[in-house]
């Protein structure tokens, strides 16, 4: 997949904040290129405009953040770890300005439709009940806002590659959990576009699937 190169934060800046945040493959050589088509993705759907309050739901070690507070004039994010500190810490060093909360995204901090977008790279397949993740994250959400996010690609033969690739196995991260993602948002949301990555590839190869999604 071709499209826009991302503003990451360096290798050197990441912070480790747990064993399924594993930022620092965005610089190996073989599995760098493949990571980092979830980045590309999201700034294919995001809308052409700037935002006033974005808000990234499982920030992690902040990888993605620079890119992000180049689209938006407040950022925020949240994510369940406990090392916001040391992330904000390295954001300061470059110039990256982010609001970080720990938190859930079952239990969002922040009020009724606060953000005119939210981003969500692989982490909404994790969440648990997620019909209470989806209540909540309409409700921060303007009503003309949107949210974009990406998840895995959902079939065996992605799963068995990505165990080769990581020696991961998906199931043991996500149960079924993934098939169960858009049915539950499209009760609430409405989807604008969806994406593949590779594009070439038929979709049973897809590595990533990534959505825009509009409130109802």
């Amino acid at each position: 997949m071709r499209g826009p190169v991302p503003k990451l934060l360096p290798k050197k800046a990441l912070v480790s904040t747990s064993d399924v945040d594993k930022a620092e493959w965005n610089f190996q050589p073989l599995l760098g290129p493949l990571h980092r088509l979830r980045w590309q993705l999201v700034l294919s759907l995001l809308p052409q405009r700037r935002f006033h309050r974005l808000l990234e739901i499982g920030y992690g070690s902040g990888v993605f953040l620079p890119e992000l507070a180049q689209h938006c004039d407040e950022l925020h994010a949240i994510d369940q770890h406990a090392k916001t500190a040391e992330v904000a810490r390295s954001l300061r060093d470059h110039q990256i300005e982010a609001q970080l909360r720990s938190g859930s995204a079952l239990d969002l901090p922040y009020e009724s439709e606060m953000f005119d977008c939210i981003v969500a790279v692989s982490c909404l397949e994790y969440m648990d009940p997620f019909e209470r993740a989806a209540t909540e994250i309409r409700r921060v959400l303007r009503r003309d806002g949107c949210l974009v996010f990406v998840t895995p690609g959902n079939s065996a033969l992605i799963d068995f590659g990505h165990y080769l690739l990581t020696g991961y196995r998906a199931s043991e991260h996500y149960g079924n959990r993934r098939d169960h993602l858009m049915p539950i948002l499209l009760k609430t949301f409405v989807s604008e576009e969806e994406l593949r990555a590779p594009r070439f590839l038929p979709r049973f190869f897809s590595f990533y699937r990534g959505f825009r999604l509009r409130p109802r």
